[in-house]
């Protein structure tokens, strides 16, 4: 019997269900254009572009799987990559859920990526996987924090909120995507976890284990209101002009 380990296979897992309505009417968010394309083939180009991934499985609103299972065949993508499209849930974390359910059995390493972050480097993507490869259990990108931070009280919308504390900006970190995770550890938390989160590496942490960041990019920006749209807009044009992406 050998004692080599199986090869660490990694897959990524993308919700793409949600409505974004802070963009405004239209298309759910993940279908909303950027240079011409719909975000979220921008998204899972952004995971097929790491060699590491050989799987990525889109999870698609309830009742739109055929149409964003059409949408991704008549995009190209690297050849090596596979890809699956399951229904999504009423929410991110079922979402995620339903999107671990769909993996093959030999898939060792899971990212989770959110459609809306469509221009992640794949030097970061590469640096989560091989943080995961690396021992640790869960693992997110993250970036230092560029403005002074309080805590609120808070009140109502538009009414004026007491300032309870300024929290030390050196150690808060702003959380990006993809999260990278052991599967069996993934697995175990949303088994285990019932609280609706919005970050799986929340999840791992309740289960007592060990959460390490890497270098995030601030170019995996999430895609949240207009300006964002502007902003990916620009960064698009400035890889085409830089390297004819």
């Amino acid at each position: 019997m050998s004692d080599v380990s199986p090869p660490t296979r990694t897959a990524a897992v993308i919700p793409a269900a949600g409505r974004g309505v802070r963009l405004g009417p239209g298309a759910p968010k993940a279908l909303r254009a950027l240079n011409g394309t719909p975000m979220l083939i921008h998204a899972v180009r952004a995971m097929a572009a790491s060699r590491a991934v050989s799987l990525v499985v889109v999870v698609a609103p309830p009742d739109g799987a055929p149409e964003v299972k059409n949408l991704l065949d008549t995009h190209a993508l690297p050849e090596r990559t596979d890809y699956r499209v399951v229904p999504g849930g009423e929410t991110r974390q079922e979402s995620v859920r339903l999107g671990l359910e769909a993996l093959p059995d030999d898939i060792t390493a899971v990212l989770v990526h959110d459609a809306a972050r469509p221009l992640v480097p794949v030097d970061t993507v590469d640096a989560v996987v091989e943080a995961v490869r690396d021992g640790a259990v869960a693992v997110v990108p993250a970036v230092p924090l560029a403005d002074t931070v309080k805590q609120v009280e808070p009140r109502e919308k538009g009414e004026a909120e007491p300032v309870l504390a300024t929290p030390d900006r050196a150690t808060l970190r702003a959380v990006q995507t993809p999260q990278g995770f052991d599967r069996d550890t993934l697995v175990r938390a949303h088994a285990t976890v019932t609280d609706n989160v919005t970050d799986d590496a929340s999840m791992v942490e309740q289960l007592g284990e060990p959460v390490v960041v890497v270098p995030g990019h601030e170019e995996a920006f999430k895609v949240t209101r207009p300006l964002d749209l502007v902003l990916a807009e620009a960064v698009l044009a400035r890889r085409r002009a830089n390297d004819g992406f």
